[in-house]
């Protein structure tokens, strides 16, 4: 479990595929801390550490994960927004995150408001029916707080207010109009989703 919290941002070092695609990323982390088998969140990627040496760790990325996360994300030189695991007892910051991508959206405007900006997000039907206002949403691995949503022909277009911390703290600050980003519902939508499923089906 994660809490969308952003504690390093860490650079892929290499691409190598021998199997699945390994991963090196380096990372202000001290890896001594770091567990072989433990989990880290890789832009919201929740994978596993299956090598380490000093600042730097490896994850193994499975042909599935590939298709189903961000374009470009797994290429040299692409940073990613770092979480490790909580621990219990841990604050939880932002909300709770499973590191387990639900489906792509894309920026679609980056607007500046004040000392914030506005990030405008664009994402399809199997994403639409879970993002309100005022509700929790992971986008690259940043827990977000979602201001405004407009349905559009089947999509869902929601608009995020970045504040100058976060926005220079994770790679949101750098994003791209037209990028492709991960997004994670509340996993509270997900219990809904599945309590309106046995309820229809039951009736």
């Amino acid at each position: 479990m994660f809490t969308g919290i952003v504690t390093d941002i860490g650079t892929v070092a290499s691409v190598e595929s021998p199997g699945d695609t390994r991963v090196v990323v380096s990372t202000a982390y001290d890896t001594a801390t770091v567990d072989l088998g433990a989990s880290i969140a890789c832009s919201g990627v929740c994978l596993t550490v299956v090598d380490k040496g000093p600042n730097w760790f490896a994850v193994d990325v499975s042909g599935e994960t590939i298709s189903r996360t961000a374009k470009d994300q797994w290429t040299q030189g692409r940073q990613f927004n770092l979480e490790r695991a909580m621990k219990l007892g841990d604050e939880l910051g932002g909300h709770i995150v499973t590191g387990h991508v639900d489906g792509l959206g894309t920026v679609v405007a980056i607007t500046e408001e004040g000392g914030s900006h506005r990030l405008t997000v664009r994402a399809g039907p199997e994403i639409a029916p879970f993002i309100a206002p005022k509700g929790s949403v992971t986008v690259d691995g940043v827990s977000l707080t979602v201001n405004a949503v407009k349905d559009v022909d089947g999509t869902v277009e929601f608009g995020l207010n970045i504040i100058p911390h976060t926005w220079g703290v994770t790679t949101l600050g750098t994003i791209q109009q037209g990028q492709s980003v991960n997004i994670e519902i509340d996993v509270l939508a997900r219990y809904l989703q599945r309590m309106e499923h046995y309820r229809a089906t039951a009736s």
